[in-house]
């Protein structure tokens, strides 16, 4: 397999919202350059980068995956990013290590101006289309003025014509609005352009691309990836505008042993460094180690050193990855992707280096889960299976989490929303071969108290022989929110003996966890132990539990006891256009709002929601967005159940724990 220079590396990111291409995209790239024999289609299920049963059967890309192909001597790697929000984790990945982003749209007309609206007239198109939707024939474009009509047969071959009279007055207008942003890019090629009215075609041409690369201008090509046109001119940016890693320039990290900045340049000879950006948890050959190489040469059975987990690692084969395809490789300069089977300690966001020339790469920080579900197993026993299958998938998702409620008990796992989970859940059942139940979480409601009382509780049993004799007095009060519970000795004159005042603690602390009005721990309160009587004889550490236990159920009874709900902080990125329908539900949900900003093209709206009115919240948002909302939330703090909704949740909780309760509300 060739290897390349990395002057002749292109690592392009293809992202957008969800359904509008981008796998087709990358399938007509991948056709017309050559690296695959047939025009994939994501209905047919034939793509080269939706490979995973799930995305075939859903039609929708829910990892990123690379493909390659050469153009004009140079090597185009593609990293096909899903588009839906509850995946966009894999387009940060992606985007960490490409060192362009092609960002797809489903028209070309309205995404010119929505991008122009956002960015302003730094996004400016290097051709037009000729004709629209089914009649979209070719494109003229604005750097060469000559056009390209395609044959409507889907493979990609042109014929190269003048720019047609219908077209040529706008064609005229655009190239006009492209070099005066070339020249505005560049002083020297400003002062050229009002000597001359105009740039000579060799400066438009280096200017453009030196725009492109300084961040100055954003091109727009149209492109059709179903009819397989537009495409090659397509291809021609990447090559001739983009960035290779060289343009890029040295890479910024850190030295572990010195704890200082190091950098890296994009050079084979230079010392050998690289960033894993992706696990894949395969059943059949384990883990599989995505990565990019950053600097210097990586070859085939070597052993490198893991900078951030300080070990060995052996290297077996080096692979290219075209979708699924592993085609052996025997090395892999600066700047290219790749990847490497059995790694037995690297993780995802590990850098990997010369041992005597070590650096650290800044991982991925990856979004915090916004959707948790609670599973159980269909099958008693599974416990064990779920836990280590779901581990294997963690490898390769770093957003999702698996842990175990302390008061609920439940098993939990978390994700970026519904559909996320359900793919989980879907690879559980068909990779390991587990079955599990996904339901919603319990609330963990919370009791605490509005009042202060005393309270007096007294033990006392005889049954021939030693009895048990204990007696108590409390004072309880409520406290601030968070605080939950604090114990006060307060006895004087050795009413209680000391050895049995702990006693007395631990009947509290045993009783609160059960609470008081629906069966939930109560908290943020206090507890003043000031008077008893105990007996010589009959007095035990038990008789001051029990007697502290039945002291905390008479108090409680007289402070107005009441519910506690946990109050989520809720951040939701959506459009603008949908961000009076999302204020309006989030009010329909008790939530309060804290703020909105505008945040590029979104608007962000932040408020304080209970976490019962949340947990069915992602597919709803999914709705009333049409997909394109994303939302995030953490917890808060907790707060009182409005009145009206808490005889519904006091008897829910009864019902389950078959009227176990202490007291009565």
């Amino acid at each position: 397999m060739k290897v390349y220079e990395p002057s002749a590396i292109r690592n392009v990111a293809v992202v957008g919202h969800g359904g509008c291409g981008k796998t087709s995209l990358v399938s007509a790239m991948l056709f017309d350059m050559g690296a695959v024999t047939r025009l994939g289609r994501v209905d047919d299920g034939t793509t080269v980068t939706d490979f995973d049963p799930d995305e075939v059967e859903r039609r929708i890309s829910l990892q990123t995956a690379i493909a390659y192909g050469e153009w004009r001597k140079s090597k185009v790697n593609l990293l096909d990013a899903p588009g839906y929000a509850n995946f966009l984790s894999e387009a940060r990945s992606a985007l960490r290590v490409a060192d362009a982003a092609l960002r797809e749209r489903a028209s070309f007309l309205r995404t010119l101006e929505s991008l122009q609206g956002a960015f302003g007239r730094s996004v400016v198109p290097l051709a037009i289309p000729l004709g629209e939707e089914k009649g979209f024939v070719g494109v003229a474009d604005l750097v060469t003025e000559k056009a390209d009509v395609y044959a409507d047969d889907q493979s990609g071959k042109f014929q190269a014509v003048d720019v047609p009279a219908e077209v040529k007055d706008a064609a005229a207008s655009w190239r006009e609005k492209l070099v005066e942003m070339v020249a505005e890019s560049n002083e020297d090629l400003m002062e050229e352009f009002f000597d001359k009215g105009t740039l000579p075609q060799e400066d438009f041409v280096r200017g453009l691309r030196q725009a492109v690369l300084g961040g100055r201008i954003f091109p727009v090509l149209p492109a059709s990836s179903l009819r397989n046109v537009g495409v090659h001119p397509l291809l021609d940016a990447i090559v001739d505008l983009l960035p290779s890693p060289v343009d890029r320039g040295e890479v910024e990290g850190t030295d572990p042993v010195k704890k200082e900045p190091a950098t890296r340049k994009p050079a084979p000879e230079a010392p050998f460094s690289a960033f894993v950006f992706k696990t894949v948890a395969d059943p059949h050959a384990g883990r599989i180690t995505l990565f990019r190489v950053y600097s210097g040469t990586f070859k085939s059975d070597t052993t490198v050193h893991n900078a951030i987990r300080d070990v060995a690692e052996r290297v077996g084969h080096l692979e290219l990855l075209q979708g699924k395809t592993q085609t052996p490789v025997p090395e892999l300069m600066a700047g290219d992707l790749g990847a490497v089977a059995k790694l037995k300690e690297t993780q995802t966001g590990d850098t990997l280096c010369d041992k005597a020339h070590p650096i650290v790469y800044e991982p991925v920080v990856f979004a915090e889960p916004a959707t948790t579900f609670a599973i159980e197993p269909k099958t008693r026993g599974d416990e064990d299976k779920i836990s280590a299958a779901l581990h294997r998938l963690m490898e390769e998702d770093p957003v999702l989490r698996l842990s175990v409620d302390g008061q609920t008990h439940e098993m939990l796992l978390s994700g970026n929303g519904q559909l996320h989970i359900e793919v989980v859940v879907g690879r559980l059942r068909k990779r390991y071969k587990v079955e599990v139940n996904l339901k919603k979480p319990r609330i963990p409601y919370r009791e605490t108290i509005k009042g202060a009382a005393e309270g007096h509780g007294r033990h006392k049993k005889q049954t021939g022989g030693h009895g048990q004799f204990g007696d108590c007095k409390i004072r309880m009060k409520p406290l601030p929110r968070g605080s939950d519970f604090t114990f006060v000795d307060d006895i004087f004159g050795g009413s209680i003996p000391k050895n049995f005042i702990p006693a007395v603690e631990k009947g509290i602390q045993e009783a609160r966890t059960k609470g008081f009005v629906a069966g939930y721990p109560m908290v943020d309160f206090q507890v003043e132990l000031y008077d008893g009587q105990y007996h010589d004889v009959d007095s035990s550490k038990m008789s001051f539990k029990i007697a502290g236990s039945l002291d905390y159920k008479d108090a409680v009874a007289k402070c107005r006891p009441t519910l506690l709900e946990p109050i989520m902080k809720v951040e939701i990125s959506v459009p603008q256009e949908y961000a009076g329908a999302v204020m309006g539900d989030l009010s329909s949900r008790r939530g309060r709002p804290q703020g909105m900003e505008p945040r590029g093209s979104m608007q962000v709206i932040k408020a304080e929601v209970p976490l019962a009115e949340m947990l069915s919240y992602d597919a709803e948002l999914t709705s009333m967005t049409g997909g394109r909302g994303s939302y995030h939330m953490e917890m808060s703090h907790y707060d009182e159940v409005p009145g009206h909704l808490q005889d519904k949740i006091i008897a829910t909780s009864r019902a389950e724990r078959g009227g176990e309760v202490q007291g009565e509300a």
